[in-house]
């Protein structure tokens, strides 16, 4: 599993550190002094399993936190870990996991573990980043495209958000002004079926809808800057420094959008 641990209090966050460690050896912890820091961090592609989150902490409380991780991933386990159990009642007007009161023990972390209200599935979570290169994340890790074609094609596959294109048109965007010829199909049809192999790897084929002359993504399969930014989050908004997809000419139109939208 992925944790996240969020404390302002150095020595508060070490303790809850150790004994994280001891609870899940297995476990990829990541431990922030700054709320803001692991709003970052999810947004480069760390997707969290459990957030430990203190309530009171400067520049952003854990229930204001908590809200924010919730938003980019509606079935992160959210246990709060304070020194204030009055918070309880509205910790769990949240639908938080779990509430642990300070000091954490091994054994209140691993009762919080074993009775998580949204368990940790086998699938694949993925996450897209389009804000600067766009870059593919399969459970926080970077996907590997053996043709840099076939990343281009899922890339422009998210840029219409779930909007079919036919063979034509996806040739079209991708290799511009060549004719649409029998040797043209054939190496679109080489780069998809690669592309939908390399999804299948990591578990997540059901990423992309292919039907005859029709392809599209699924834009419930995954989580996105892009489509978080157009749905009016805050955090991603400023995140956007005029830069998205820049590895692209043909994402200039979408940059132009997005850069309206912010001013």
């Amino acid at each position: 599993m992925n944790f996240i641990a969020v404390d302002d209090e150095r020595l508060a966050l070490d303790n809850l550190l150790s004994k994280l460690k001891k609870a899940q050896p297995q476990a990829e912890i990541r431990g922030f002094l700054h709320p803001q820091k692991a709003l970052e961090e999810i947004k480069n592609g760390f997707y969290p399993d459990v957030a430990f989150l203190d309530i009171e902490m400067y520049g952003m409380s854990g229930i204001e936190l908590a809200l924010y991780f919730k938003k980019a991933f509606p079935k992160v386990n959210i246990v709060f870990v304070t020194g204030f159990p009055e918070y309880m009642p509205e910790a769990f007007a949240l639908h938080a996991s779990g509430y642990i009161t300070k000091p954490a023990s091994v054994q209140r972390i691993q009762e919080e573990l074993e009775n998580l209200r949204y368990p940790p599935v086998k699938e694949a979570f993925i996450q897209v980043k389009t804000f600067g290169n766009f870059e593919v994340f399969v459970q926080g890790k970077p996907l590997f495209f053996e043709r840099s074609r076939s990343k281009e094609l899922l890339a422009c596959l998210v840029d219409r958000r779930g909007s079919g294109l036919t063979m034509q048109e996806l040739a079209a965007i991708l290799y511009e002004d060549r004719p649409y010829d029998s040797s043209l199909q054939t190496q679109l049809r080489v780069h998809i079926s690669d592309l939908l192999k390399t999804l299948k790897r990591v578990g997540a084929k059901d990423m992309v809808v292919r039907k005859r002359n029709y392809i599209a993504v699924d834009t419930n399969k995954f989580d996105c800057d892009y489509y978080r930014f157009l749905d009016g989050d805050v955090p991603t908004m400023n995140a956007f420094t005029g830069e998205y997809m820049v590895n692209y000419s043909w994402a200039e139109l979408t940059t132009g959008r997005l850069y309206r939208c912010k001013v």
